[in-house]
C-alpha cells in the first residue's frame, strides 16, 4: 500500500506544483522556498546542536504549538528546534511568534511525502525526534523516522468519529503508520480510544495545549486601540469564518433585530478571501471599512456597518476589542474551529452545529455557561442581539468562559513530561 501511495505521490507531483504555482497568484509565499518542499537545502547548513522537528501544518497549529515550543527550549536548552509548516500563513504566524528565541529556532517548509525527500531532510536535519501537531499523519514521513531511529510524537492530538473512518478506509496504509507512532499525547479521552483503534500503541490523554496560550501584551495593546478607534458601539465579533459562511451572516444581519449601532467585525480564516468578503459585504448594501486602511488614531466611522478584519496575527487582539464572538466553520459541516481564545480573554463564545473537530470542548464550553449553541445565522443574530442588549448577562457569560479555560491549563507540562523518556 506505502508503495502503491508513494507512486501516486510521484504522479501527482506536477499537478501539485502547479497548483502551488496557481496559489502564489493571490499569496506569493507559495511561490517561495520550492526547494524545502522538495528536500533540497542547497548551501544551507545543517545545525551544529541537537534538533527537534516540530510540525505545524498552518496558522492554527502554530499558534497552538506556541506553549509547547517554549516550553521544550527551557526543558532541553542546548537543542534547536526545526519548526516545518505546509502554509505561508503558517510560516509567517510562526516568524512573529517565535522571532523571541533568535537562532534556536529556524523555519522550513515540510517536504512532499515522497519518501525520499522526507528522507533527505532527516539526513540534513538530522532531528533527535520528530513531533506532529494534532492530525498530521503522512506514511512515508514517519516510515523514513522510523528508519533513521527517530521517534515520532503526536502531539495535542485529535481525531473525530468522521476522521477515524476515513482513516480507517485507507487500511494497511494508515494502520503502518499509525504502528509507526512510537507516542500520542491525546486532547480527550474519546480522542485516545479513537487513536489506538487506528493500531497506535503508546497513548496518553494531556489534554489541550490550547488552553496554555498566554496572551500577549501586544495583542492586548492593539486590541484596545482598535477597541478605542471603534468607540461605545457594541461589537459582534465573526471570526475565521470559511467560505460560504459570510453570505449566511450577512443576509441573517440584514433581517436581525440588532440594535442599529452594533458593529459586525468579520475576520476570514483564510486571507486570500479578504478581497472576495469585502465584495460580498458591499452587495449586501452595507458600508464597509477595512482593518488594514485604519492607520494609528483614525476612528472606525460612525456610518460603518461591517468591518473587515483583514490583517495577519492579530486574532487576539480581535477577540480583545469585542463583545461578543462567534467562532465560524461551524454553520457549515466544516468541523468548527478553536473556541479556547476568546474564552481565555473572558468573552461569550456563540458557535454553530457543526463541531465536530473540537466537539467535547465545545461540550463542556457550553456545559459551563461559557458559551452558547447557536442552530443557523439568524439564531446568532438572535443570541447576540440578546447578549448585546443585556450587559450583566453579557458580562456573566464571559465570566464563565475565563473560568472554563483557566480550569483546563496543564497540558503543556504533562505533554514534556510525556516526551521528557524519548529525549534524554
Amino acid at each position: 500500500m506505502r508503495l502503491l501511495y508513494t507512486l501516486a505521490w510521484w504522479l501527482a507531483l506536477p499537478l501539485v506544483l502547479a497548483r502551488l504555482w496557481l496559489r502564489g497568484r493571490q499569496e506569493p509565499g507559495y511561490r517561495q522556498h520550492w526547494g524545502e518542499r522538495l528536500g533540497f537545502y542547497g548551501r544551507q547548513p545543517a545545525l551544529a546542536t541537537d534538533t527537534i522537528w516540530l510540525h505545524a501544518v498552518s496558522v492554527g497549529e502554530t499558534r497552538a504549538a506556541e506553549p509547547l515550543i517554549d516550553a521544550l527550549l527551557a526543558a532541553w536548552p542546548a537543542c534547536r528546534i526545526v519548526l516545518t509548516h505546509m502554509t505561508p500563513t503558517g510560516r509567517a504566524t510562526g516568524k512573529v511568534l517565535f522571532a523571541k528565541h533568535g537562532a534556536r529556532l529556524v523555519q522550513s517548509y515540510l517536504p512532499y511525502d515522497t519518501g525520499a525527500m522526507p528522507a533527505r531532510f532527516i539526513r540534513h536535519f538530522a532531528p533527535r525526534i520528530c513531533i506532529l501537531m494534532e492530525t498530521e499523519v503522512w506514511p512515508n514521513l514517519i516510515h523514513q523516522c522510523n528508519r533513521y531511529k527517530v521517534p515520532v510524537v503526536l502531539a495535542n492530538a485529535r481525531l473525530s468519529q468522521r476522521s477515524l473512518g476515513k482513516a480507517q478506509r485507507l487500511g494497511k496504509l494508515i494502520a503502518d503508520a499509525a504502528r509507526g507512532i512510537t507516542l500520542v499525547a491525546a486532547q480527550t479521552q474519546d480522542d485516545a480510544d479513537r487513536v489506538r483503534q487506528l493500531g497506535v500503541q503508546d497513548v496518553v490523554v494531556t489534554g489541550s495545549i490550547k488552553f496554555d496560550v498566554v496572551v500577549p501584551e501586544a495583542a492586548l495593546a492593539t486590541g484596545a486601540a482598535l477597541r478605542a478607534a471603534i468607540g461605545q458601539r457594541p461589537v459582534l465579533l465573526c471570526a475565521s469564518t470559511r467560505e460560504g459562511e459570510e453570505p449566511l451572516i450577512l443576509e441573517a444581519l440584514a433581517r436581525a433585530s440588532l440594535p442599529a449601532e452594533v458593529l459586525l467585525l468579520i475576520v476570514p480564516r483564510h486571507p486570500q478571501r479578504f478581497d472576495e468578503v469585502e465584495k460580498l459585504i458591499a452587495a449586501q448594501g452595507l458600508a464597509v471599512q477595512r482593518r488594514s486602511a485604519l492607520q494609528q488614531g483614525d476612528a472606525v466611522a460612525a456610518g460603518t456597518q461591517v468591518l473587515l478584519g483583514d490583517s495577519m496575527g492579530e486574532m487576539f487582539a480581535y477577540y480583545a476589542a469585542c463583545d461578543c464572538a462567534f467562532v465560524g466553520g461551524s454553520l457549515l459541516p466544516l468541523g468548527g474551529q478553536n473556541l479556547i481564545e476568546p474564552a481565555a480573554l473572558g468573552k461569550p463564545v456563540l458557535i454553530g452545529p457543526h463541531t465536530f473537530n473540537f466537539a467535547l470542548v465545545t461540550e463542556q464550553a457550553i456545559a459551563a455557561g461559557g458559551a452558547a449553541l447557536v442552530a443557523d445565522a439568524d439564531a446568532l443574530m438572535a443570541q447576540a442581539a440578546a447578549l448585546l442588549q443585556d450587559r450583566a448577562r453579557l458580562a456573566s457569560m464571559g465570566q464563565k468562559a475565563l473560568a472554563f479555560a483557566n480550569q483546563h491549563r496543564g497540558a503543556t507540562p504533562r505533554t514534556i513530561a510525556a516526551i521528557k523518556p524519548l529525549l534524554p
